[in-house]
């Protein structure tokens, strides 16, 4: 019977080596650096740099090669998470519903009370009641909770697992 979807890749999972994490940080400190630049600092040639970061993206370890944008310097200073509570079998509903709307950042589904949990950004908290209004329009979502975030002080991070 064929699958459904595409094949995992098969190092997926597989643990960095040493020249992987410096790679890794190099980019991370300095994400505009070309190839060649970064065989220099590394002291590898560049078709070894050109090749680890080939594999590096096609494991799904590098997600994007895109600007990190933040959503403060865009004027959208308010951050909010949202616990949505939704009728059993309609997530994908909901999910279709949310993903209109630009102001819901992230969504992931949960455990324990709620069934998905929102990342929203307002550019006030009256710009914030109107998203969220926007979000609870769906006749699916039962029942939404929120909390504002004050500070971030410690912001979405991965290199520390390098």
């Amino acid at each position: 019977m064929p699958s459904s979807g595409p094949p995992a890749p098969s190092n997926r999972g597989r643990p960095l080596d040493d020249l992987d994490a410096r790679l890794l940080r190099e980019l991370d400190a300095a994400p505009r650096v070309g190839v060649l630049e970064l065989s220099r600092r590394l002291g590898v040639a560049r078709a070894t740099v050109q090749a680890r970061l080939d594999r590096l993206a096609g494991a799904g370890v590098i997600a994007t090669f895109a600007p990190t944008l933040d959503p403060v310097a865009m004027g959208y200073t308010v951050t909010a998470f949202a616990t949505l509570e939704i009728k059993q079998g309609r997530g994908r509903a909901v999910l279709e519903h949310l993903r209109r709307i630009a102001q819901v950042l992230e969504v992931h589904t949960i455990t324990g009370p709620g069934d998905m949990l929102c990342r929203v950004v307002a550019r006030s908290n009256d710009d914030l009641q109107q998203v969220l209004d926007e979000v609870t329009q769906c006749a699916d979502i039962l029942r939404s909770s929120s909390v504002i975030a004050l500070s971030n002080p410690v912001p979405l991070r991965v290199l520390p697992l390098v």
